[in-house]
């Protein structure tokens, strides 16, 4: 049970954001794109993500969110993206409502990365993320309570939160769990 006053955050009018769940498409497998946040951002500050964010008054979709975003943060641009479906939209603590796009990435994509939002990009291979022994189980104080949470451990990166949790959704829909 979540602690009362990440309830009243979940359940109070939540900002529409989207990301994009990038999977690159190298000739020798597919990966996974994330970022390590800016510390100097106001949201999320330090943290690893998917390319991302609120959703803007001149944005038609969410989808159209994630894209503009991705390549306002790492320089991708829509056309090296191929849209493959969305993940259910998640309420965050921080009072967003995410809508994970997931979308392939052309093999010729070029990343120009926007060292105001992006400190730096990694990849980490779809099929590592895919695999349930690759699952690190942690917990998290938070207002008091011990909340049990995966986290995914990749080359001295972690990857946690809502990150983490958007990418097990997609191994559920992957798997149709």
């Amino acid at each position: 049970m979540w602690p009362e006053p990440v309830r009243e955050q979940l359940t109070g009018t939540l900002t529409p954001a989207g990301v994009l769940v990038p999977i690159m498409n190298h000739e020798s497998e597919l990966t996974v794109l994330l970022t390590q946040r800016s510390a100097a951002l106001k949201h999320h500050a330090g943290q690893v993500s998917f390319p991302g964010g609120r959703m803007e008054a001149h944005d038609r979709t969410l989808e159209e969110t994630a894209l503009r975003e991705t390549r306002e943060e790492v320089g991708i641009r829509s056309e090296s993206i191929s849209v493959l479906g969305y993940l259910h939209t998640m309420p965050t603590i921080t009072g967003y409502a995410v809508t994970p796009v997931v979308g392939m990435v052309a093999s010729d994509a070029s990343l120009e990365v926007d060292h105001n939002e992006v400190e730096y990009t990694f990849e980490v291979p779809l099929s590592y993320l895919l695999d349930p022994a690759n699952d690190v189980q942690a917990e998290r104080l938070w207002h008091g309570r011990k909340m049990s949470m995966v986290e995914f451990h990749w080359q001295g990166e972690r990857i946690w939160g809502a990150t983490a949790f958007m990418i097990l959704s997609l191994r559920k829909k992957l798997y149709k769990q």
